[in-house]
């Protein structure tokens, strides 16, 4: 494994902090960011994950490698709050280390493009190339998911991923 699309387990401690790079439903504004982001984030800022496909899920999305781009945010942990925010979302998104068979996504290491921070005095949009390049743990669909999605999945063309539920209402991707 390259240290690329390095993955730790969730009961090992990482060695290094890394941001999270998030594009479904902990994104600002959807369900899970609220519940588990909350408090637990000092920056948010609009980010692209380069060479990887976004698929439709079952109410949340999967992204996986490929020729494309997936637009989302880029979070980084409160000071002295990192290991339970990694292990709260390790919990959601059901990663219970690397390769292991009941993975629904597997947390890897990739190279994100950030957009510059406007309160830094950045300029430039979300599409990212304007910002800087930095690694961040990223949730990716674990094989077997993966292997299903691209003999049947429906791709998100643009690899933006809007829910369109109203509040309270049926998942309506």
């Amino acid at each position: 494994m390259t240290a690329a699309m390095s993955a730790t387990a969730p009961d090992s401690p990482p060695a290094v902090e890394r941001p999270f790079f998030v594009y479904g439903t902990l994104l600002p504004g959807e369900p899970n960011h609220d519940l588990f982001l909350r408090g637990r984030t000092t920056g948010e800022r609009p980010a692209v994950l380069p060479r990887a496909l976004l698929y439709d899920g079952p109410g949340y999305p999967y992204a996986i490698d490929g020729h494309g781009r997936v637009h989302g945010t880029l979070l980084v942990a409160a000071p002295g709050v990192y290991g339970e925010l990694l292990g709260l979302l390790d919990h959601l998104e059901e990663f219970l280390g690397p390769g292991h068979p009941r993975n629904l996504y597997e947390r890897v290491v990739r190279e994100v493009e950030s957009a510059p921070d406007p309160a830094a005095g950045g300029a430039g949009g979300p599409t990212g190339g304007t910002g800087e390049s930095v690694q961040a743990w990223v949730y990716l669909a674990a094989a077997a998911v993966t292997r299903s999605l691209r003999t049947g999945g429906v791709l998100i063309p643009e690899g933006r991923w809007i829910t369109g539920r109203a509040p309270g209402g049926p998942d309506t991707p």
